[in-house]
């Protein structure tokens, strides 16, 4: 998962990228990099960490142009080092590249791209896509291209780059500055453009138009490209018959509370999953004193659920704002530190009460377990976990870093779970071996059934219900699965004393 960004047709283009980098921070935060066209030259700084602080006066000094991309990154093909860093840039015929997803072939395009004694520079699969682009437009023509000729070759690109992924490209086509956004054609990575006085924008999420001043006009629809030129009307054109599948984590733990994906407010939707959930703990008969959300995300959903069952709504925890966000980080020894700095509980919200804590997901869960120990630790009676999403049970090979089964901790419990998800009986059985192993009184999860209730589309929503909306092949999953593990420490996925040393 990443966060990209386009501008064209801004005398500052780069400094307004900076800004909107910071508005979808929260999408990666492994490294970042701006890139612009001036002239004939493609200046670009990549750098590790968080864009807001790697970046500099200087820095945006050696980046002009009115037109920049820019990118903020977390891993989920290579390692995460600057040399994996976006944008990328490519010689012939200039082309600089960001992307968000990921490409379930990678392996096999890296191999024909070597075929074609083309080496990559990266260990990142924004690489792959950017070449067979590049190469497919440098077959049109030598130089001069033209919108046609990009639509051409983008066209030829995605009949053979295969997954989820959304771009941000820019380039000189038709002698001007030109902008490009594009999606797969299934839809599940999500891109928004936007419009202000013959400027546009492209980027992950509607704050980062927000913080600009342009007006979002929609999305870049499922297997669309729009081109992009200052002044003039975008070119809309279709690369692939558009199956939409949008990615529904987006909308429960990813996306921005404030964005708008797919035409949906992410906190309208949250607030409907949280307004099902309450419908799961009324059947089970869970009662509580105080409905506590594990913020941030989770705060729309807990807030519906209290108001659902007339239970007072708390803030029992406060977030320390200069951590980041523990999912997405590196290996699971970061996880724990960060998390101690992450949340500081309200003795007053726990000690001596019934508390219902609301969250979105469990993943992993080591993070989780220990939240539940400190809220241990402050006096509370019971504690009940709500998850306004079902159980996490399939990899996730399509951008989210959840893309090896033993990493999973529900899979502890449904080591073999059938697709479509679990049946009512089953998921009640690994509710309560769950909330044994994580010391809980109770743990309730939405089901599948009460979570397409609240959608009422296609959506992809493989990490709960193994229906991948992209094919994948067992040959390519496990390469996907092996591509994560050979860069992590192995240790840290060992399932049987993953909630022992929690505490």
């Amino acid at each position: 998962m990443c966060g990209i960004v386009g501008i064209v047709g801004s005398r500052e283009a780069s400094r307004e990228v900076l800004i909107a980098l910071q508005a979808v921070q929260h999408r990666g935060q492994d490294s970042c990099g701006i890139a612009t066209i001036n002239g004939e030259r493609f200046p670009f700084i990549r750098k590790l960490g968080l864009a807001g602080r790697a970046f500099n006066e200087e820095d945006l000094s050696r980046l002009p142009g009115i037109i920049s991309v820019g990118h903020t990154r977390y891993p989920t093909v290579g390692r995460g080092s600057l040399a994996d860093a976006q944008p990328l840039f490519y010689r012939q015929p200039g082309v600089l590249l960001a992307h968000n997803g990921n490409l379930v072939n990678y392996s096999d395009l890296v191999q024909r791209l070597h075929d074609k004694s083309v080496h990559l520079l990266t260990n990142c699969d924004a690489e792959p896509l950017l070449c067979e682009f590049a190469l497919n437009l440098m077959e049109i023509r030598d130089r001069d291209h033209t919108i046609e000729d990009a639509y051409n070759a983008l066209c030829k690109t995605w009949k053979v780059v295969d997954g989820a992924y959304s771009i941000v490209a820019a380039m000189i086509l038709d002698g001007k500055e030109t902008l490009i956004a594009a999606r797969d054609y299934r839809g599940i990575r999500p891109a928004v453009w936007g419009e202000r006085k013959g400027a546009f924008m492209v980027a992950s999420e509607s704050p980062a138009l927000d913080a600009l001043g342009f007006k979002a006009r929609g999305d870049i629809e499922a297997g669309e490209v729009i081109f992009f030129q200052a002044g003039k009307q975008p070119v809309r054109k279709k690369i692939a018959p558009g199956d939409p599948a949008p990615c529904i984590f987006e909308q429960i733990y990813f996306a921005r509370p404030d964005s708008n994906v797919e035409g949906r407010s992410v906190y309208s939707q949250r607030l409907a999953l949280g307004r099902a959930l309450a419908g799961e703990l009324v059947e089970k008969g869970i009662q509580a004193e105080v409905v506590i959300p594990i913020p941030d995300t989770s705060r729309p959903a807990a807030m519906a659920l209290a108001e659902e069952l007339s239970i007072p709504y708390r803030e029992g925890f406060i977030k320390n704002r200069y951590t980041g966000r523990t999912f997405i980080m590196g290996d699971q020894a970061k996880r724990r530190s960060e998390l101690r700095l992450k949340l500081n509980p309200i003795r007053s919200e726990f000690e001596g009460k019934d508390v219902l804590l609301v969250d979105d997901s469990i993943v992993r869960g080591t993070t989780l377990a220990r939240t539940i120990s400190i809220v241990r630790g402050q006096g509370a009676e019971k504690v009940h976990l709500a998850i306004y999403s079902p159980p996490v049970l399939f990899p996730c090979y399509y951008g989210i870093d959840m893309s090896t089964r033993e990493e999973l901790a529900a899979r502890i419990f449904e080591p073999s779970p059938p697709k479509g998800g679990l049946d009512m009986e089953r998921q009640r059985r690994l509710e309560e071996e769950f909330a044994g192993q994580l010391g809980l009184d109770t743990l309730t999860y939405l089901s599948v059934e009460k979570m397409d209730g609240t959608w009422n589309s296609e959506r992809c929503a493989a990490c709960f219900d193994g229906r991948y909306p992209i094919p994948l092949s067992e040959e390519k999953k496990k390469a996907i699965e092996n591509d994560r593990r050979s860069g992590r420490d192995q240790r840290q996925f060992d399932l049987r004393f993953r909630f022992i040393d929690a505490g």
